[in-house]
């Protein structure tokens, strides 16, 4: 049986990643800050090795990478890594011990969308500090792998959505208002033409690329992924979509940038410049063809998913 060690198995990728690996007979170590349970419950829970691990507090002294290794895991999946030098500490402790690392990246390493659907082999120009950062990462995991020193694969989810958080809404930011307006028919106004992408991808879905690539490694190491819905969203295509959701017709109207940004907070105008910045579009033929990834989510589907928990629990009124 192979022991997987989940590094951040608590969090939304990790709600739905643990239990995949635990019912596909494997033996799974979740490792956290212990601050947060899962989104979901499962029986899966109840049988996984939970251990707590501080991270930020275990690089600063120099220990984290030993603990990783002392668990002695044949793959580990890294969900919580966001520096390059987070990368190299775990790759150095790792590095002869293990069959398979996997890191979690981020569509957000290609920048602005050029050539759409961007596919994985186009170059990395990211126009933000997280989109470098994970760039560098991506960067150094692929050399090492390529030059059989490390086992590494890359995986880069789009907008991840699942029930227990708020999806991003069709104006590009996460007040969950923008879906209660839509639902009760009210005006929303969009920045531009609307024309700008975004690209979900349910956390169960990233989840199963994960075991996906565990099961082709000869396919997996030494490549990156995307890992998205089937297609993107436009935010107008997006707000037409939840409007239908209750028998609604969207009222859309549509303002430029700088009028627009004066309309909403501070926090939502950053969230949506960075989202309409990007627009996110990418392509899934790569993941389909090497390691079988199939969404079983379109990105209304997911978002749909989303959206019941939050009425269900009270978080939105519809």
């Amino acid at each position: 049986m192979q022991r997987i060690v989940v590094i951040g198995g608590s969090g939304h990728i990790g709600t739905y990643l643990v239990p995949r690996l635990w019912k596909a007979g494997f033996d799974v170590v979740c490792v956290s800050r212990g601050q947060r349970e899962p989104y979901s419950p499962n029986v899966a829970w109840q049988s996984v090795e939970m251990v707590r691990i501080d991270r930020d507090a275990a690089e600063k002294d120099g220990t984290f990478g030993p603990r990783i290794r002392e668990l002695r895991p044949d793959a580990v999946i890294d969900l919580t890594c966001y520096t390059p030098e987070s990368a190299r500490q775990l790759v150095d402790a790792l590095r002869g011990s293990i069959g398979m690392f996997l890191h979690c990246g981020t569509i957000w390493v290609h920048g602005h969308s050029t050539v759409v659907p961007t596919i994985e082999d186009q170059p990395r120009r990211p126009i933000c500090d997280y989109g470098r950062r994970k760039a560098a990462i991506e960067a150094y995991l692929l050399d090492e792998a390529r030059s059989g020193r490390f086992p590494a694969t890359i995986l880069h989810p789009g907008h991840i959505v699942g029930e227990g958080w708020a999806p991003l809404n069709p104006a590009g930011h996460f007040n969950t208002a923008v879906f209660e307006r839509l639902a009760r028919g009210e005006e929303l106004a969009l920045p531009n033409f609307g024309m700008e992408t975004v690209h979900h991808v349910h956390a169960d879905d990233v989840a199963q690329s994960f075991e996906r690539a565990l099961a082709s490694p000869e396919a997996a190491i030494g490549q990156s992924f995307h890992v998205v819905s089937a297609s993107a969203l436009t935010l107008r295509g997006y707000a037409e979509a939840v409007a239908g959701w209750y028998a609604c017709e969207a009222k859309l109207r549509f303002i430029p940038w700088q009028e627009w940004r004066e309309t909403v907070s501070d926090t939502e105008a950053r969230s949506t410049l960075d989202h309409i910045s990007h627009s996110p579009h990418c392509s899934i033929e790569k993941a389909r063809r090497c390691i079988g990834y199939e969404p079983r989510y379109s990105s209304p589907a997911a978002v749909r998913e989303s959206i019941r928990w939050l009425e269900k629990n009270g978080r939105l009124r519809a």
